[in-house]
């Protein structure tokens, strides 16, 4: 059974992804095209999303394919066997739409996961406020109830893509009273209304995917609250999870085969019999690689673990804390490599993958940052993975 499902993937794909969806997107393009879509992502996009296949593993009900734990494993397979892209991608496939699968109510899941499902709707996260980072439960932002709504006021800050979301999953308090981890609401509601400004803050790759976001009045109706009122740190730490298992994922990521490490290394720094000329750089080189592979297989056999449709749990900060850490390595090898053409802003000397790549290489520092701190993910592995003891109170004299 399993493998006449494998030729039957196999024949679509061959059909039905467009060449030029098949390659990873390197860092000049994703910094070019500025997240805008092309007629072949949107036809690819449609394409599996007839199928179910944007979202292979969620009920057919709502919009993906309904594919058991096998099933989906040889799709993946097959997709990365022909190098093919994500055609929906973003926190909607990631991180909202698995925590509504896990906490919404059916009506919930009805009114938003078909729309992420087919990339109608993008999504953004409110998370972080200025004074409530890695100490989260200390937001400030209030939820005031008004007949069936939520009005809300107060300000969150790095909510990545909020200038371009259409709607967001938002922390709020509710109870001011509580304990900070009590009183916390996870509610959701349209960025399209008076009462939502965005700001994008520009970041030293010259980009800005992270934002400001301002609530004066904002309004949020109660049956879009996630779970249960004042209890939303629950859905909230379970989202974190998710985020961080998507985030540490990108520690694999090597560009197309054409700007992989190795033939990077060859076009800039040559090569003799068919190896990188220079032995330290090979030498690094294939460490990264082991180490790539090393942690696929890593994340593949907690993949089949957690085939039994559990949840991630605190295993995804060794993930996040990984995965980020090596794509953090990845550039610096880069730039080791390219040299300062790897540190180019501008002008005629720089063709567009040396661009792209010098701010790949400035974005990456916030890996170690966004979705908790390497910091804070250790002290979770610590406490939750390792289960070490609190270390003794500091005598006080």
């Amino acid at each position: 059974m399993s493998e006449a499902f494998r030729q039957e993937v196999r024949e679509w794909l061959e059909a039905n992804c467009p060449p030029s969806m098949r390659g990873p997107v390197d860092p000049a393009e994703a910094f070019l095209a500025g997240g805008q879509r092309t007629d072949d992502h949107q036809l690819w996009i449609d394409r599996l999303h007839e199928r179910g296949w944007t979202v292979p593993a969620w009920p057919k009900e709502y919009g993906g394919g309904g594919l058991d734990w096998e099933q989906n494993r040889i799709l993946q397979d097959e997709l990365r066997r022909i190098n093919a892209r994500p055609a929906v991608t973003g926190m909607g496939v990631t991180m909202i739409g698995p925590a509504l699968l896990e906490f919404g109510t059916h009506e919930q899941k009805l009114e938003h996961l078909p729309k992420i499902a087919s990339g109608e709707i993008n999504w953004c996260q409110g998370y972080s406020e200025p004074n409530a980072g890695s100490d989260l439960a200390s937001l400030r932002t209030k939820a005031v109830e008004d007949g069936d709504e939520y009005v809300i006021n107060g300000q969150k800050i790095w909510t990545s893509g909020a200038d371009r979301a259409d709607w967001i999953f938002c922390l709020v308090r509710t109870d001011f009273d509580a304990p900070k981890h009590e009183g916390i609401t996870f509610i959701l509601f349209t960025m399209h209304q008076p009462g939502v400004t965005v700001k994008p803050i520009k970041l030293i790759s010259g980009l800005s995917p992270f934002c400001e976001t301002f609530f004066n009045d904002a309004r949020a109706l109660k049956k879009n609250v996630v779970g249960e009122v004042n209890k939303g740190w629950t859905v909230a730490k379970r989202l974190l999870q998710y985020e961080r298992t998507s985030i540490g994922g990108i520690g694999g990521g090597g560009g197309s085969r054409e700007n992989s490490m190795e033939n990077v290394a060859k076009r800039y720094i040559g090569e003799q019999d068919g190896r990188i000329a220079d032995d330290q750089i090979r030498s690094r080189v294939i460490t990264h690689r082991m180490n790539d592979k090393a942690f696929s297989l890593t994340t593949r056999r907690n993949q089949e673990e957690l085939k039994s449709g559990l949840a991630p749990g605190p295993a995804s900060s060794m993930f996040k804390y990984y995965g980020t850490e090596q794509n953090k390595r990845r550039y610096e090898l880069l730039l080791s490599i390219m040299g300062t053409q790897a540190v180019g802003w501008e002008g005629d000397s720089f063709d567009d993958y040396e661009l792209g790549t010098t701010r790949a290489w400035l974005r990456s520092k916030a890996n170690s940052i966004e979705g908790g701190t390497s910091e804070v993910q250790l002290n979770i592995i610590a406490k939750r993975v390792l289960e070490l003891p609190e270390p003794p109170a500091a005598n006080q004299g």
